[in-house]
């Protein structure tokens, strides 16, 4: 099925999401089916929260239930390193990554072209090997989609530099594609119940009114919290160049609404950004 052999082994089945195929399909195929469907069409990229399924796959499924039944070229997968630390965007340099439901392609032809576009963008195992970010965004897509071919990018400094550098590449080199990109990012952590919905809520309002500049600006200046803030920033800046003139906030919910326990949350965002 893979011409190479360079096969990244998944990491967070049977963790953050399971590790028995049968279970893991049923389990995002409830998602789905529990998830509001909106009138938006001409999606150019989403935001999909990364934490163990049974915390955000819900408020994952609202982005990923939006691009069902659509066709892309390809699919650029942008997260954030938990991982490890390095300055550069790292693109994986491999052939394909493994989850329970089988194998995912790497385009590796568009890997080597937004690699090319710049030299803060470099083909690496760097962000790759131990990720979970990235990873658990893979079985949704299998389930979506009979075959894909992804683009997976890891962003180690989230500087601002590497933001734009990344969203420029990508809004310049595939404008004549069908691309989609997916933006990997979880909000604030930690914080009691309702100091989180108030953090979270000035992300939501930016991203909602698609105000790059204005997130941008927060991210890097630490007055907001997304681990994924540079994917989501990247995501918005590729999109508008590839189009989109509008944004919608589709869900949010944070942990405390899934297990009952508010005094230390996780905040969980699915967005799209679309051409009206």
């Amino acid at each position: 099925m893979i011409p190479g052999k360079n096969v990244r082994e998944p990491v967070a089945a049977g963790s953050f999401y399971p590790g028995n195929p049968e279970e893991l399909r049923r389990m995002i195929e409830r998602f789905l089916a529990s998830a509001r469907l909106q009138n938006i069409n001409n999606i150019i990229s989403i935001v999909c929260p990364h934490a163990g399924y049974i915390y955000s796959g819900q408020v994952a499924a609202h982005s990923y239930k939006q691009i069902s039944g659509m066709e892309y070229d390809s699919i650029i997968i942008i997260a954030p390193s938990h991982s490890e630390y390095f300055n550069f965007i790292s693109v994986f340099d491999g052939d394909a990554y493994r989850t329970p439901l089988g194998l995912v392609e790497v385009d590796t032809q568009r890997a080597q072209l937004l690699a090319s576009e710049s030299p803060y963008i470099k083909l690496s195992y760097h962000g790759h090997l131990n990720e979970h970010s990235l990873e658990v965004q893979l079985p949704f897509l299998q389930v979506l989609f009979k075959d894909i071919k992804i683009v997976p990018v890891v962003i180690g400094q989230q500087s601002s530099q590497n933001i734009n550098e990344l969203g420029e590449a990508i809004g310049t080199l595939f404008k004549k594609d069908k691309i989609l990109i997916i933006a990997s990012t979880d909000l604030s952590h930690y914080y009691p119940y309702e100091t989180a919905v108030a953090l979270d809520s000035k992300v939501i309002e930016l991203v909602d009114s698609f105000d790059i500049n204005g997130l941008k600006a927060g991210f890097i200046g630490g007055q907001l919290e997304m681990c994924g803030g540079g994917p989501v920033i990247s995501a918005m800046i590729a999109s508008k160049l590839l189009g989109a003139d509008s944004s919608k906030v589709l869900d949010y919910k944070n942990s405390g609404d899934v297990t009952g326990d508010t005094s230390a949350v996780v905040g969980y965002m699915s967005a799209a950004f679309y051409k009206e």
